[in-house]
């Protein structure tokens, strides 16, 4: 079984305020790739758009896979991955997330073809998406801003064949933003990017 966790660079669709916004995007990124170097037992990689490609250099280590992709949407990543038996796609502004959550995302692949996990709160959103690859030819275009897991379930032949794991908190809004615990590791680049905002 070879499994892979990807982090997908994408566009962050807040900033906070008298933060730079490439400063802000590339803390995040920072952390996320961060967290990819502790998980063991699957490959880990990152995801870009070409235009984005910046990003990726300025935060992986120097093995680390970079795929360049046309849009920054799971699907685009599953099908520039060869290779690998199971994959999983993480969004790059969740900066605290426990690698944990990444295990429970993954798991169910054992006996679904596929796992959301949601972004938490009410709004819509994911937190990541993981699949048997190839990956479902039932499976929507997802987009980690929108999507909701019903959405998903709704176009899976069964219902069964889509689990939803555990949520996490995205850095969406400032009400996202004051559910950050100190007390968690890790997070360091976003935890010094806004010590220093504040200061």
């Amino acid at each position: 079984m070879v499994r892979v966790v990807v982090a997908l660079l994408g566009p962050v669709p807040w900033t906070p305020p008298g933060v730079d916004p490439a400063r802000w995007r590339t803390a995040l990124a920072e952390d996320t790739v961060d967290l990819l170097a502790t998980l063991t037992e699957v490959d880990t990689a990152v995801a870009v758009t070409p235009d984005d490609r910046w990003l990726a250099d300025a935060v992986t280590w120097p093995d680390m896979a970079v795929h360049e992709v046309p849009e920054p949407t799971p699907n685009a990543v599953f099908a520039a991955l060869s290779g690998y038996d199971q994959a999983a796609v993480l969004v790059a502004d969740a900066p605290d997330l426990p690698a944990l959550t990444i295990g429970k995302l993954l798991r169910p692949l054992t006996s679904r073809p596929a796992a959301v996990a949601p972004a938490e709160g009410t709004g819509p959103g994911l937190l990541g998406v993981a699949v048997r690859l190839p990956a479902p030819s039932w499976l929507p275009s997802l987009d980690l801003d929108r999507t909701r897991p019903a959405e998903i379930r709704a176009a899976a032949p069964r219902p069964g064949d889509l689990s939803v794991t555990p949520a996490w908190r995205r850095l969406r809004g400032p009400a996202d933003l004051a559910t950050l615990d100190p007390a968690l590791e890790g997070w360091e680049a976003t935890r010094a990017l806004l010590s220093g905002a504040a200061g």
